[in-house]
């Protein structure tokens, strides 16, 4: 599992609004940032608090660049991230894994076929710094809502 000083994975899997528009976190996140996992786009604890927690965050500013990973495809996620931030005032980037490539590479997938019919990625935020994890907040329960809450990351 991914842990504090782990480098984010080179991989150009990820998919922002459309299956074209590559992003790659390693390139990406040179300086400070977030990326925070979640098992599904539109679930419950995704929608109702895990995501708009960070999107209210009076601290979310300080945080840098912050981009949420969800194992969907990009047009679930640009859909998901209209609904959460329709003005997209927050600057929170939404990115879809629909191969769940850069999940596996974290360690990070677990077998959630029984919900969501398929792997999915369990719930975190990591704290990123010069391309370097610097905090791994990881549910111990996959897609529990505990030590990923923006409150906890964020103070």
């Amino acid at each position: 599992m991914v842990k504090v000083g782990d480098t984010l994975p080179d991989l150009d899997v990820l998919v922002e609004s459309s299956p074209g528009n590559k992003v790659n976190l390693a390139k990406e996140l040179k300086g400070k940032g977030l990326v925070i996992g979640v098992p599904a786009a539109f679930s419950p604890s995704c929608s109702e608090t895990h995501v708009p927690g960070y999107i209210k965050h009076k601290a979310l500013k300080d945080a840098g660049d912050v981009f949420v990973v969800a194992v969907n495809d990009p047009f679930v996620t640009k859909a998901w991230g209209l609904t959460l931030d329709p003005d997209q005032k927050s600057g929170v980037r939404f990115l879809g894994d629909p191969s769940g490539k850069f999940t596996e590479a974290l360690d990070l997938a677990f077998d959630g076929t029984a919900i969501f019919g398929g792997n999915r990625s369990k719930r975190y935020a990591l704290v990123i710094e010069d391309g370097k994890v610097k905090e791994a907040h990881v549910e111990p329960d996959n897609t529990g809502l505990n030590v990923s809450k923006a409150e906890k990351v964020l103070g």
